[in-house]
């Protein structure tokens, strides 16, 4: 029997505030938020006498409960120590998309009602030029650097004196926590207001399935404003105690792996497919009996995780085989690339292709797919790691309930659900009916053991001209594992006799794969018109048809020029294709595929 003595878990804390009150006090020793080489590091004491006179600070300059402030801010230690403040003062902190331009910037803070915005010296010039349209934002505040005229540093808010428990104590499970602004593919973003309840639901939900060590390590390196990141690397840490080391490139996600060795990591699937590609392109420049080897060695344990997942037996020669193989080769692997110490890998925000899946449990590294959306806090449904199924995103997270409309649409309903829409009742009541089901906007299946397998976003459902119905999302996830030069790619098809695809050339690997193949030093914009480059990106579109029903197929590309970065023309900032825009701007070259 459990003593009536023990102290409160963070996880039954009534808000978030009061959970990081608890982990701060618990774990005050224990190094909370730190740097790579630790040239930074913070122990929970640090962060909570930080956060603290943050807070003091920000009450002074007239924040209250129930206000909204504004963080753009990359990933660094202040960010935790803003948000938390914000949180103590009782006020919703919300994060800004660092690759904003000033009119977004505008919109989100004026929509949002903020007065204060944290910023740093890399985001002000856009910052304080959104703020000529923004009379009622009164404080800028910059983390780093001097402060130029009409900003104030960060240091020079510190105060004494404010009495923080008495303000958490103000605090309710339904106050807002935080807005996540959406990403926009449809319009202008909407803000989601999740409350304190929402986040502890959504986290509560998460310990059910993952068991983390105590202590365990999680890289901040998502955009803060994206739900991921919050709820993986800044509420779940708070309520568990993780330590958080912050990445403040995302490019540099690879090389952080090793330093921190995560028991939890998380990424979209593009950079799982890098970690393959980079992964076989090491194996095939080895020497010819080496590599012969490790290809059959990893052909092997291939066939034995397609075995084990269409519930056949496995050969006891084959198990022998991918266990020595093991032994020799994949934990030598799993070292170099830091992923050792795993107890939980996850990918999601797109479909990953299945062999992409398959490759990373071959070597020992369980990569499952997990589901969610902004208004969900990210939660909504996960493979278990001890029963993932590849192809799915497993059964519904604890705590919450899933099922399809008549058309096939996924609902969800649960403690995790948001609020609804800041300033927008006709939006929320729109998404949330009466009987509380979220209606999600994403086709599923659902299997007999409650796997979900998600179809595709169902406003993007490609239909052709013969009425054939088309997952455009999984079409994309083909051609895109089918050849590291491809980078991005959209299925174009509605509405048209044949599916055809434009093409943008991997930023990374194409000027590598151009030098190798004797053509120099050459932008991605010259890459694009080489017949060399057309002739490699043709066989990697034939190998994607090979997997494709012939409907699907893709019968023309085009290779657009130049890269598509996040919060451009073409993506979101969180890296979702604009659909209606691309078809737009790129009327001409998608018309020129259908004419002639």
């Amino acid at each position: 029997m459990e003593s009536s003595t023990a102290p409160k878990r963070a996880i039954d804390a009534a808000t978030i505030a009061e959970a990081f009150r608890l982990t701060s006090s618990q774990r005050a020793d224990e190094v909370a938020i730190r740097t790579k080489g630790g040239e930074t590091s913070w122990t929970w004491a640090d962060l909570r006498e930080r956060v603290d006179r943050l807070a003091g600070g920000l009450h002074a300059l007239g924040l209250r409960k129930g206000d909204t402030i504004a963080l753009m801010l990359g990933n660094r230690p202040e960010f935790h120590q803003a948000d938390l403040a914000a949180m103590m003062v009782g006020a919703t902190p919300f994060s800004i998309y660092m690759t904003y331009a000033p009119n977004q910037i505008e919109y989100v803070v004026s929509d949002a009602g903020a007065t204060i915005i944290i910023t740093e010296q890399q985001f002000l010039e856009n910052v304080l030029e959104a703020r000529k349209s923004l009379p009622d934002l009164a404080h800028v505040i910059v983390v780093d650097g001097e402060a130029v005229e009409g900003t104030t540093a960060l240091a020079d808010v510190a105060e004494d004196g404010f009495d923080v428990e008495a303000s958490i104590a103000q605090l309710g499970p339904e106050d807002v926590l935080t807005l996540i602004y959406t990403s926009g593919t449809t319009g202008p973003p909407k803000g989601v207001e999740l409350a304190h309840r929402n986040l502890l639901a959504a986290v509560g939900g998460i310990e059910e399935i993952v068991e983390f060590p105590e202590g365990a390590r999680v890289i901040s390196w998502l955009p803060n404003a994206h739900i991921a990141e919050r709820a993986a690397h800044h509420y779940l840490p708070i309520v568990f105690g993780f330590q958080v080391t912050c990445c403040p490139n995302p490019r540099d996600i690879i090389s952080f792996l090793p330093e921190v060795r995560p028991h939890w990591f998380f990424a979209v699937p593009r950079i799982w497919e890098k970690l393959k590609a980079g992964l076989e392109a090491m194996v095939a420049g080895q020497p010819d009996e080496q590599r012969e080897k490790a290809q059959a060695a990893l052909a092997a344990a291939v066939k034995k995780v397609q075995l084990e997942q269409a519930g056949e037996p496995v050969p006891e020669e084959l198990a022998a085989a991918v266990a020595q193989a093991d032994t020799e080769m994949f934990a030598g692997l799993r070292g170099m690339l830091g992923l050792d110490q795993v107890v939980a890998i996850n990918v999601g925000a797109a479909p990953t292709p299945v062999p992409v899946l398959e490759f990373f449990h071959a070597i020992g590294l369980p990569l499952s797919e997990l589901w969610g959306m902004s208004e969900t806090c990210g939660g909504g449904s996960v493979n278990p790691p001890e029963k993932i199924k590849i192809g799915t995103v497993g059964p519904a997270t604890p705590g919450c309930e899933l099922k399809l409309a008549e058309d096939g649409e996924l609902l969800i309903r649960g403690g995790l659900v948001m609020l609804g829409y800041r300033g927008l009742p006709e939006k929320t009541a729109e998404t949330i009916d009466p009987e509380g089901w979220l209606h999600t906007g994403d086709i599923a299946q659902i299997d007999e053991d409650g796997y979900v397998k998600i179809v595709d976003r169902k406003k993007e459902i490609i239909i052709n001209a013969a009425g054939k119905n088309m997952s455009p999302a999984n079409i994309e996830a083909s051609l895109k594992s089918a050849s590291p030069l491809i980078g991005n790619a959209v299925c174009i098809g509605d509405a048209k006799p044949y599916n055809t695809a434009l093409i943008v050339l991997d930023a990374d690997f194409a000027p590598a794969w151009a030098a190798q193949n004797g053509l120099g030093e050459k932008s991605l914009e010259e890459l694009a018109g080489e017949d060399a480059v057309r002739t490699a990106i043709q066989a990697g579109v034939d190998a994607a048809n090979a997997t494709l029903a012939r409907v699907e197929q893709i019968k023309k590309f085009v290779i657009v020029e130049g890269d598509w970065l996040p919060g451009g023309d073409e993506l979101t900032p969180t890296m979702k294709l604009k659909r209606k825009p691309i078809a737009e701007k790129y009327d001409g070259d998608i018309g020129g595929m259908y004419t002639g």
